[in-house]
């Protein structure tokens, strides 16, 4: 083999290694959740649109003004406003005016100034307990901001309109409930009118970081946070399909059993002590300890009724794995 050869040989075999390594990471799924109560502008604009049959239909204008802006998909994915390289910053990070977004550009229909957004009563100075929707549990920390007194919804949002240190900090994160991380704290005192509750979820172990901007009015009433998010009819499983010594392939299914569409599903399950998610195929695959999940591809992401979505993984472990708690949504 001459020099020219060895040297073509190498470089194709460090280009297909970097193809490999990228579709490998292009699998992994990111984390989700969002502040439920009170309610993200995504979540509360979702729950004012959901109709039977699951399509979104704003009723309040300023999702409505969003939705013009942004599509509905936004709304579907109200667990999503993230930024992977966001290591927890805020102020000189993520723009003026772009603070609900997290400065990412699918969801700018949320930066659209308004004082028509959702909001959630609440009172000054009383303890409440912030809940955070884990769609996908991480290890990290929260810090909640909330707008100075005065506070214009009709002008674009700004660092200087938040208070400088945040009223409520957790880390590390509040114990995990329901699905759901449990901040109990106390509201500021002295605050009167619409308000925004900023918060960020940083995760520990990557710099994927979460932003969120709840709108609530504070006085002398308290209102009922918006539902949970309804359950879907579905059901799912995660099979063993061959395995060798020391690794595994395993399918992934799920099926909508109910009458009206599901989007952006996903698939969570435990795996047994040692056992790792490697590489998937037909979703994205993402594990942290013992929990692993299965998320919709962008070329997949709507179940109609009936439907039954299949995606696989390899993995390796030591022996036949047994998966167990697996569960749809």
């Amino acid at each position: 083999m001459t020099q020219r050869q060895a040297a073509v040989r190498a470089c194709t075999g460090i280009t297909l290694l970097t193809l490999l390594m990228a579709l490998v990471f292009a699998q992994r799924a990111d984390a989700h959740g969002s502040m439920i109560s009170p309610a993200s502008r995504t979540y509360a604009c979702y729950v004012d649109g959901l109709q039977p049959n699951g399509e979104i239909v704003p009723v309040n204008p300023a999702c409505a003004a969003a939705v013009a802006v942004s599509g509905t998909q936004p709304l579907y994915d109200w667990y999503g406003v993230l930024r992977s390289d966001g290591a927890g910053r805020t102020r000189g990070f993520i723009p003026d005016g772009q603070l609900c977004s997290g400065g990412s550009p699918k969801y700018a229909g949320l930066d659209l100034p308004s004082a028509d957004w959702p909001t959630q009563s609440l009172r000054a100075g009383s303890d409440y307990d912030f809940t955070y929707a884990a769609w996908v549990p991480h290890p990290g920390s929260f810090r909640l901001y909330i707008t100075k007194q005065g506070h214009d919804p009709t002008k674009p949002l700004h660092w200087d309109d938040l208070e400088s240190a945040p009223f409520l900090t957790a880390d590390p994160e509040p114990p995990l409930t329901g699905g759901a991380y449990h901040l109990h704290g106390q509201l500021p005192e002295g605050l009167t009118g619409r308000h925004v509750i900023y918060s960020v979820w940083q995760r520990s172990d990557s710099t994927e970081t979460f932003y969120n901007c709840s709108d609530v009015m504070l006085g002398d009433d308290e209102t009922t946070p918006p539902p949970p998010p309804p359950p879907a009819d579905c059901s799912a499983s995660v099979v063993v399909e061959k395995s060798w010594q020391g690794g595994f392939q395993a399918s992934v299914s799920v099926t909508n059993n109910g009458s009206r569409k599901m989007t952006d599903w996903a698939v969570q399950w435990t795996m047994p002590d040692g056992a790792k998610v490697s590489d998937g195929w037909n979703g994205t695959f993402m594990q942290t300890g013992s929990t692993a999940m299965a998320h919709a591809p962008d070329w997949h992401k709507i179940l109609n009724p009936g439907e039954t979505a299949t995606a696989g993984f390899n993995g390796s472990s030591d022996q036949v794995p047994q998966f167990t708690s697996v569960r749809c949504s």
